[in-house]
Formats: C-alpha cells, sequence, structure tokens
C-alpha cells in the first residue's frame, strides 16, 4: 500500500504528502506524462530540477513497444528510463477506447488492433494490472472505459457499470507489495447520480486513491467543475484523489478548490512543442512576430534554463527555424511553471490563504 497524509486544509483544498517505494510526493502534485517511457524534448534529470517526484506511464503505448516483459526482463521501467522517483502507470483504458473501429468491448476485456502494425490484442483487467505489474508501477489504474462524450444516460450507465466490473477484477489482480498501490476511476458522464453509484461501489471495493476519469473530453469547464462538485465529498478523506488528464492552469487551480491531489496533462509538454509557453500573465506564443526583437527574459520570474539563459527573441528564433532545442527549452519551461504553480498552492493551502491565492490567480489570468 502506498501512504497518504493530509498535511493541511484550507476549506475544500488540501495540502498532502503521498508516499511510495520510490520516494514522496507532495501534493497537489503535477504529473508530466511519460506516455511510451520519456517525458517528449526532456531528459529525466531534467523532469526532476523542475520540482517533479512523479510521473506517468502508458500501459498501452508500453504494452506494444518495447513490451512489458522486455522491459521487466531489463529491470523494470524505473531503471529502463532512468527514472528514480515514482511512476503511476495508466491502464491503456483510454487509449484503447480512442480507437473507435480498430476494437471490440466485451465484458471479459477489450480486443483491438494496434495503431503501429494492425497485430491483434486482448486488454481484461487481469492483463492490464499483469503489465503495470510487470513495468513496477508505483501507483497502478484499474482498467475502465472512458465513456464518450456525449453519450445517451443508458449507454453512460452501462459503460459505468462495466467500469466497476473491471474494477472489482483489476483489484483482485492486484499483488499488494509495500509502497505500491492502486487506484480506481469514477465514471458516469456528467450525470451526479451515476458518479455517485461508481464513487459508492469503488469505496466498497477499498482502493488505495480514488481517480475522477472520463473528463476533459469535450464537456467545458463549468460542467466539469459540476461533476467535481458531485463526486469529490463522496470520496474517501483519507486517501489521494486524482482528476486524469487535465489540464489548463485555471482547471487545475478549480479542481484543487474542489479537493483534488494530483493530475496529469500532456497541455504543457505538448505546448512547449508548438511554441505556447505559460506564464504568470498567460500564455504567449512564441511564434509572433513581436517576439523577433524582444531581448527580455520569457518570465523573469521563472528559474527554468529558457528564462534564465535566453531572450524571447532567440526563443523566437529556434520555434520559427523549427530547431529542437525550442521543444527542448519550452518544454522545460512549461513544466517548471506548473510545478511552481502546485508549490505555490500547497503554500496558499498551509498559510490559510487559498482563497485569496485564488482571486489573485484568476485577476491575472
Amino acid at each position: 500500500m502506498i501512504g497518504f497524509e493530509v498535511l493541511a486544509r484550507d476549506g475544500a483544498a488540501r495540502r498532502g504528502r503521498l508516499t511510495t517505494a520510490h520516494g514522496g510526493v507532495e501534493t497537489p502534485a503535477f504529473m508530466p506524462v511519460g506516455t511510451a517511457g520519456t517525458v517528449k524534448a526532456m531528459t529525466p534529470e531534467g523532469v526532476a530540477a523542475t520540482g517533479a517526484r512523479i510521473v506517468l506511464g502508458n500501459t498501452y503505448h508500453l504494452m506494444l513497444r518495447p513490451g512489458a516483459e522486455r522491459i521487466a526482463a531489463l529491470g523494470g521501467l524505473h531503471r529502463f528510463m532512468n527514472w528514480p522517483h515514482a511512476i503511476l502507470t495508466d491502464s491503456g483504458g483510454f487509449q484503447v477506447m480512442s480507437l473507435a473501429a480498430r476494437r471490440t468491448i466485451a465484458e471479459a476485456g477489450v480486443t483491438f488492433r494496434s495503431h503501429l502494425d494492425g497485430s491483434l490484442y486482448e486488454l481484461t483487467p487481469e492483463r492490464s494490472i499483469a503489465i503495470q505489474h510487470l513495468l513496477g508501477a508505483d501507483i497502478t489504474m484499474a482498467l475502465d472505459e472512458c465513456t464518450p462524450y456525449p453519450a445517451p444516460p443508458e449507454a453512460v450507465e452501462n459503460s459505468m457499470e462495466l467500469s466497476m466490473r473491471w474494477a472489482e477484477r483489476s483489484h483482485l489482480a492486484f499483488v499488494e507489495r509495500p509502497g505500491h498501490g492502486i487506484f480506481g476511476i469514477v465514471q458516469g458522464g456528467v450525470h451526479p447520480d451515476l458518479r455517485l453509484r461508481s464513487a459508492t461501489k469503488l469505496t466498497a471495493i477499498g482502493f488505495d486513491g480514488y481517480a475522477v476519469g472520463g473528463l476533459a473530453i469535450g464537456e467545458g469547464q463549468t460542467t466539469t467543475f459540476a461533476v467535481l462538485d458531485a463526486t469529490v465529498p463522496a470520496l474517501p478523506e483519507h486517501r489521494p484523489r486524482y482528476l486524469m488528464g487535465v489540464g489548463k492552469p485555471a482547471d487545475l487551480v478549480g479542481a484543487v478548490s474542489r479537493g483534488i491531489d494530483m493530475f496529469d496533462c500532456v497541455l504543457p509538454t505538448r505546448s512547449g512543442r508548438t511554441a505556447q509557453a505559460f506564464t504568470r500573465r498567460g500564455v504567449v506564443n512564441l511564434r509572433n512576430a513581436r517576439h523577433a526583437d524582444d531581448p527580455a527574459p520569457l518570465d523573469p520570474e521563472c528559474p527554468c534554463p529558457a528564462c534564465t539563459n535566453y531572450s524571447r527573441a532567440y526563443l523566437h528564433h529556434l520555434s520559427r527555424a523549427g530547431e529542437i532545442l525550442g521543444s527542448m527549452l519550452l518544454t522545460a519551461h512549461n513544466l517548471q511553471y506548473y510545478a511552481d504553480l502546485m508549490t505555490t498552492m500547497r503554500a496558499a493551502i498551509e498559510a490559510g490563504s487559498f482563497p485569496a491565492f485564488v482571486t489573485a490567480f484568476e485577476s491575472e489570468g
């Protein structure tokens, strides 16, 4: 089992500490996404330098290439990717569901064809958990079906119930060992009654943590927050809460306000590769011509290499020239921004000044 303690509260916002086999994680925490065993455009040392102490890997991509058994034979995912800190692995459910015409869902699991070469695979709850065990994940995720949005209420209900049956099978398949845990995933679309039923079922099974899945897929921030308002109070107080695949800085602040502890999203790394930089004064597009002659740093308050060593003019040049260094520097900057945002929120919760922080953040945005 993983350890988790809530160190401070300010309203619904929580400041906590997660303890895993590969070290502690201060929460609220943002997990950089390392889908295929790497955070794109970053070295592991660079990711750690931002302050991140947990990253996300993905069962679907790693099972296809290079293969979970191969990674296990090479010492596990931590050694394979040279990451000594914690790793959470997504079960692969979201990626499989996004294959649409390439997959078939049944009670046993999902049969699908690889997007790489068309090979046929079957992913059951038991196989997903076994793969994550082979990878050596500190936090394993139960296999679930990510319900499309929008969908008829009956379809959402059937999908949620299937995910709950898969959750029970995932929990039974998980091998308990010190410092490792398994999270269940709340589903139910945008329907509060279904979300509450899902949360109740997962709590009865008894997971080490609870994720809220099936959001940030087109429903909009207002609806996302409404789902969290209905769902989070039903989750156990003493276990970590993880909002999957979210999101923009304002999404993170709003979710922390509602009691969420953990996040992941490809946005900061993907934006870094498209010359989009998050700053304390909003998003900056470094491809814009107005930066061509600007000797100022991207963000004078940011300690990342992009801001301490280079000008906006140089970052603009790199992005316009398509140089790899531009993606590297802006990805590092964005991950630093997200890590600093988490640090600031933790400090505000500890100080009992989180509402004031939210007001200031919203006024800057």
